[in-house]
């Protein structure tokens, strides 16, 4: 059954109005900016807070349910493990305090925690657990009482990068497995792109886009999800193929569109010349280094110009043009490299 979520939250500044659906096996990424409303839409549907929302799940609706009964699994961001309970109790917690046996709670504990591979810290306490491990016990907790809805608040953040990719692994497996409805927030692309099957875009309490992960990727709708995909993101109008850009400047594309678009690139595509260059580039303009910054094996510059532009280059092509903030440069683009779909 589809879970269908109207979320509808106002405060004094801040109002969410946000429509949710998520299929039964399918995880929904709910990305955004701080202050967009990730959070708040995760807490209204936990029932943590006082809200106009509609919850339903086939015949039933949640809507005036307490937070203890709604049907709903929460892995928080720092897990939120009792201390002074082993492992195994915390897992048990929830079907405890659903009234099932002690035995038959530890049972079924038991059994997670060998699913998730940890089935030899049973008696350890949270303080002895590394910080995947801890993450492994929130998961198991919260699949332990079979919840229709599985709720992630940032399960990974709280992990070093080392072993952030071996748990978003095993998440992965996880989730694959489970046949519930799963709502991971993130404000991690690339934990967005691997764990989940969609993504809805929250920006001011709104929706900006929502598709797949190769759809949101290949059109980018705000400059927020632009930079979270990063690629360099223009409006203009097109004519043929020439595209006049709002913030100013024109670029060349290779095949004629009309009216207005988004046009983006990735700033890979971007070459940069001390002198003009000359040959088959059929975009080229001046621009000023604006900043620089090393991302992993590349590095990032931001050009001021018309229009302003990332460009992705080789440590070897930094050292060789020198650069500096401020240094004076040429921009060439390839038109074959330029993207461009209706807005």
């Amino acid at each position: 059954m589809t879970l269908h979520a109207a979320l509808h939250v106002t405060r004094e500044t801040f109002a969410l109005d946000v429509d949710l659906t998520i299929e039964p096996g399918e995880v929904v990424a709910l990305l955004g900016p701080n202050g967009a409303g990730k959070t708040t839409a995760l807490r209204a549907l936990a029932g943590l807070l006082v809200s106009d929302s509609t919850i339903r799940l086939g015949e039933s609706t949640w809507d005036d349910l307490p937070a203890e009964r709604r049907p709903i699994g929460v892995v928080f961001q720092d897990y939120l493990l009792f201390a002074h309970m082993t492992a195994l109790d915390n897992v048990a917690f929830g079907l405890r305090a659903r009234g099932t046996r002690k035995a038959d709670a530890n049972a079924v504990a038991a059994r997670w925690l060998d699913q998730v591979g940890l089935a030899e810290f049973a008696g350890a306490k949270p303080r002895t657990l590394s910080g995947g491990q801890a993450q492994r016990v929130a998961l198991a907790r919260a699949l332990a009482t079979d919840p229709e809805l599985l709720l992630l608040d940032e399960p990974l953040a709280a992990l070093d990068a080392s072993t952030r990719l071996r748990v978003r692994s095993e998440l992965g497996r996880h989730l694959r497995d489970y046949p519930g409805h799963t709502l991971l927030v993130t404000h991690d692309p690339l934990d967005a792109m691997v764990l989940a099957d969609r993504l809805v875009i929250l920006e001011n309490g709104r929706v900006v886009q929502h598709g797949t992960p190769r759809e949101v990727v290949r059109q980018p709708r705000t400059d927020y999800v632009a930079h979270l995909v990063g690629l360099n993101f223009y409006r203009g109008t097109a004519d043929g193929t020439e595209i006049h850009l709002d913030e100013g400047g024109a670029l060349t594309v290779a095949e004629p569109v009309s009216g207005p678009v988004h046009v983006v690139f990735p700033p890979s595509a971007v070459s940069l010349y001390p002198e003009k260059p000359v040959g088959s580039p059929r975009n080229t303009w001046p621009a000023t280094v604006a900043g620089i910054e090393q991302h992993a094996h590349t590095t990032r510059v931001e050009l001021d110009g018309t229009p302003t532009v990332l460009a992705d280059i080789t440590t070897a092509t930094v050292a060789e043009l020198r650069l500096q903030p401020g240094d004076p440069l040429w921009v060439s683009l390839k038109a074959t490299e330029i993207h461009t779909y209706p807005r």
